[in-house]
């Protein structure tokens, strides 16, 4: 999938127009059918099936429905589950650009990643109460890097209290296996199915608090899909399967070195010291150099770059500046190309700095409590979206440079270092 970009320079950007809000519109029963008739194919090819649980009081009313994020594949699962009811996607904005029109009438809400949008929920209230439509969301609002669930915004439980409509998860199995982000795109020969289950009701939801409401999401929300390959004995035989694991194994296990790790064919390995592992058919990680690992799963070894981080910022000396290709997004046109900068990270947050001195942003690190970033975005390049309501900042590395997954890790640690402060 593309994206529609143009060339234009800082000044003629932050000039343009931006879009005036408007309210959803109800999805039509023809395009509700065409969805799923579209997505028909390619679930055929994973041969997918599905199971409904505590479904039958609340199947065909409007609902907000809750679902894991693995990849594409997800939206096709959705529109075959909640079929024929209609229902609303809340969509990240960019995924509106140069196709506005179609995609309000498909239902889909535009917000932004990981930015304050008080609209959002007016949106989502019209929807429920108003079109009688369900809502769709994806909570964790990123892909998985790691296979397993990222963070929840803590807002959610507050937000499920104000629409007092029951909350419906799918969970699904093998869309990870089937299409990681990170292994550029290349799909994989593996079987999905998923579980629609109703999670809370509207009496539970009356008699809960906020954080109670967020305690029963974060269990629903616990799943590590590597796991679940190597518990399930599902075995991924294609030779490409570790192509662009170094953009999750960022760091060395064995030598610490970061940014020289590459992943190619079957195999991961260092260019500093030579250490080398297998991606087995099963998901685990099989040290092919002579020492020992310590690391056979790949969420640990991820957990492991976590930790490294947070001790870095703790000790001070975590700092990204980095050369940047910077494209900018302000209405639904199309996304601008407008030069390069530098982008750097640090106990302060971000600064983007670029356009030959036009561009000066700064981000704090209580802004968000996750990063929008992305491998490959739009077939572009892996990326990393800072900004506001009115205007985002898309930064794509220079060549060479594999700091994506290591950002969006500082920048969720920084926030919650902050929080923690008196």
């Amino acid at each position: 999938m593309k994206i529609k970009v143009k060339e234009a320079s800082y000044e003629q950007v932050m000039a343009k127009k931006r879009p005036k809000h408007r309210k959803p519109v109800r999805q039509s029963m023809a395009l509700r059918t065409l969805m799923k008739t579209l997505s028909a194919s390619e679930l055929k090819k994973v041969n997918f099936t599905y199971t409904k649980e505590d479904m039958e009081d609340v199947e065909h009313t409007p609902c907000l429905v809750l679902m894991n994020h693995s990849s594409f594949i997800d939206l096709e699962i959705a529109s075959t589950l909640l079929y024929p009811d209609p229902f609303h996607i809340i969509c990240t904005s960019d995924g509106f650009v140069g196709k506005y029109k179609l995609m309000r009438n498909v239902g889909c809400i535009p917000t932004q990643k990981f930015v304050t949008d008080s609209r959002l929920v007016k949106d989502m209230l019209y929807a429920l109460k108003t079109l009688k439509s369900s809502v769709l969301m994806y909570p964790e609002a990123s892909y998985s890097f790691d296979g397993c669930a990222t963070p929840l915004p803590r807002s959610l439980g507050k937000c499920i209290k104000v629409l007092k409509v029951p909350v419906v998860m799918i969970r699904t199995y093998g869309a990870f296996a089937y299409d990681p982000l990170y292994n550029c795109l290349q799909k994989r020969q593996v079987d999905v199915s998923a579980t629609m289950r109703c999670v809370l009701k509207p009496e539970q939801i009356e008699e809960m608090s906020a954080t109670e409401i967020n305690r029963v999401l974060a269990e629903h929300f616990r799943f590590d899909n590597f796991r679940w390959q190597q518990e399930n004995h599902v075995r991924i035989t294609e030779d490409f399967r570790a192509d662009g694991l170094n953009r999750v194994l960022y760091k060395c296990r064995a030598c610490k070195t970061e940014g020289q790790m590459e992943g190619s064919g079957t195999t991961v390995r260092c260019k500093q010291c030579g250490a080398k592992w297998e991606l087995t058919e099963e998901g685990f990680l099989r040290r092919l150099s002579k020492e020992p690992t310590d690391f056979t799963h790949i969420p640990d070894w991820y957990r492991w770059e976590r930790q490294c981080v947070k001790e870095d910022l703790i000790g001070g000396i975590y700092h990204l500046d980095i050369p940047v290709d910077i494209i900018m997004m302000v209405d639904y046109d199309a996304v601008y190309r407008v030069g390069e900068g530098r982008l750097i990270h640090g106990k302060e947050g971000f600064h983007l700095i670029g356009c030959d001195g036009q561009l000066d942003y700064v981000q704090t690190p209580l802004a968000s409590y996750s990063l929008y970033a992305d491998y490959y975005w739009y077939e572009i390049g892996d990326m990393i979206c800072i900004g506001t309501k009115d205007v985002l900042y898309y930064c794509f590395p220079k060549e060479g440079q594999d700091v994506v997954a290591k950002t969006r890790l500082a920048a969720e640690e920084l926030y919650k270092l902050c929080k923690e402060k008196p």
